[in-house]
């Protein structure tokens, strides 16, 4: 269905990557492999560094609260890195991994050993979109690294100069609305003028609570989503005006 934004006060989307911009696929069967791969040797090499030393610390915090809460994650004194795949394997959105994650790709990004995928439709809306006057901006549990060095090397170019914000779970978790709160307040605008869209409905929920404009992306390879009847369905960006 088409939607006429200026009609309905919009002045602002924000945009999830997974299942939205971006195919599941490249996640799953790109990002997260070469995460995988290169994560062990990338801590190793660069612990040193401050961001690394960050993020293992932050880690080490993480692990202490699961151990509290009665799980049972590898001992710390198997290393950081073992502790971070296992959170891959639960894909946890753990700040602390996803932090690692964005610099791992960061890495293959520069190296050119990867490249950011989006779906066809999506540079021609962005760009339709800031025509029209609207900012376009990413919310996703992903580091704010990875999201931009995705946008920045897409086979339609360096978009990222067309995104307005790119936001992380440092202001919240996506399933709150206070975080979609603190994002609207970031881009200077009411949340009732904001569209956000999101393969997930869990998020679409915390959205609408905090009084955005929702629609629930449904791309090749999306899951299914409980109560997706509650909202409005969108297949394409090319519907989104």
């Amino acid at each position: 269905m088409s939607r006429d934004l200026g009609a309905t006060g919009v002045k602002a989307v924000l945009l999830d990557i997974e299942g939205t911009t971006t195919p599941i696929a490249f996640v799953y069967g790109v990002l997260f492999p070469f995460a995988r791969a290169h994560l062990t040797e990338f801590i190793g090499a660069h612990a040193a560094s401050p961001a690394v030393d960050d993020l293992t610390r932050a880690l080490a915090g993480e692990h202490a609260a699961e151990r509290s809460q009665g799980e049972q994650p590898p001992p710390w004194s198997a290393g950081a890195a073992a502790y971070a795949l296992w959170l891959m394997d639960r894909d946890r959105k753990s700040p602390g991994l996803k932090g690692l994650q964005g610099l791992v790709w960061e890495q293959g990004y520069r190296a050119g050993l990867l490249r950011g995928q989006v779906f066809p439709d999506v540079p021609a809306a962005i760009r339709r979109w800031r025509h029209n006057g609207l900012d376009v901006a990413i919310y996703s549990s992903g580091s704010v690294l990875a999201q931009r060095r995705l946008f920045e090397s897409t086979e339609h170019g360096d978009l990222s100069p067309l995104l307005s914000g790119f936001f992380d779970t440092a202001v919240g978790p996506k399933t709150s609305a206070d975080s979609y709160a603190r994002v609207a307040k970031a881009l200077g605008r009411e949340p009732r003028e904001v569209l956000f869209i999101s393969d997930v409905t869990a998020e679409l929920v915390a959205a609408r609570a905090a009084g955005l404009e929702t629609r629930l992306s449904l791309r090749p390879g999306n899951p299914p989503q409980p109560g997706a009847d509650d909202f409005e369905a969108v297949t394409t960006f090319d519907d989104v005006r």
